[in-house]
């Protein structure tokens, strides 16, 4: 008999033939209404393990209709939509696969931060419409090089992004919530000193309860009007309406989000502003890194069922 797994959230094509040839799948992710409930009812006692990914609610109420789960695979690096504390209650294992997205999110974090600095998609838009040709010479823009870049949690994902800063010439400052080592970065105790200090603000600390709304309107009042906010971790960790307030009253010179509060339907207010390069959560969305998430995501199943220590447990 192959073993049960609950499907939440569906891998690549080629990592769910995998699943397909090992275990008996239980699409939760293709049903909606009473026929999810009639398959949780169904299935639900018999699934030890589930596959996820960030975007899948999973509390209590789901938990409880699953009683013999153990693992849950996690195909992404954010896992705040879960309650681990009621997880490990359980004896519920949690994995997930920041190790192999870190690079491209790391690059989308330099990516925002170089467009919105020197104006890319207005650029962009200054040829496109031939002002170029009728205006002449675009306004000028700001280098980023010999500039402070804080970073907020200096995590995986942080530390990649701290060397591409580093690369571009800039000086690396962080917050988090203890001092790490093996680095010679400036670190910093609060989040307002950090923003006082740089020239840039990047934030790559995890979500949930414990981060939202850490980046305050004052953590942005102190970032000031000549600062650039970067965006590639959670919606929930920025005091949305006051980014929104900063940017449009120009408090801050400029921002380059990959997360939101409200996905897939941002704030409408981001799309009138100028002075922001908008991209759809979309850091880790290459070909090669999704297969190395669903791959890894596969790993960690086959592990669990061999009895073999988890690849990259969370809890």
């Amino acid at each position: 008999m192959k073993p049960d797994v609950l499907v939440a959230f569906p891998l690549r094509p080629s990592q769910m033939a995998m699943l397909e040839e090992s275990y008996a799948l239980h699409r939760l992710d293709l049903v909606k209404g009473a026929e999810r409930e009639a398959l949780l009812a169904e299935a639900g006692p018999r699934c030890t393990a589930m596959v996820s990914n960030g975007h899948v609610i999973v509390d209590r109420d789901l938990l409880a209709q699953l009683p013999a789960l153990k693992l849950v695979a996690c195909s992404s690096a954010g896992y705040d939509q879960m309650d681990i504390d009621a997880m490990t209650e359980r004896g519920i294992k949690l994995t997930n696969t920041s190790e192999v997205l870190c690079d491209d999110v790391a690059d989308t974090a330099l990516l925002l931060m170089l467009a919105a600095r020197r104006r890319l998609p207005e650029g962009d838009r200054y040829v496109r419409t031939g002002d170029w040709g009728r205006k002449g010479m675009m306004p000028l823009t700001t280098s980023t090089g010999g500039k402070k870049a804080g970073i907020v949690g200096l995590g995986r994902i942080g530390l990649a992004i701290a060397r591409r800063c580093e690369a571009v010439g800039l000086t690396i400052g962080y917050y988090g919530r203890t001092k790490k080592s093996g680095n010679a970065f400036a670190y910093f105790d609060d989040p307002v000193k950090l923003a006082a200090w740089a020239d840039i603000l990047i934030v790559a600390t995890p979500g949930g309860s414990s981060t939202e709304g850490l980046i305050s309107a004052e953590v942005l009042d102190a970032l000031g009007p000549t600062g650039s906010f970067i965006n590639i971790a959670r919606g929930t960790v920025v005091d949305e309406p006051a980014l929104i307030r900063a940017l449009q009253e120009r408090r801050i010179a400029s921002a380059g989000l990959d997360v939101y509060l409200n996905e897939p339907y941002p704030d409408p207010a981001f799309s009138d502003l100028d002075n922001v390069v908008l991209y759809p959560h979309h850091a880790s969305g290459t070909e090669e890194t999704r297969d190395r998430m669903a791959q890894l995501t596969v790993d960690n199943l086959a592990a669990f069922f061999a009895g073999r220590p988890l690849l990259t447990p969370v809890n």
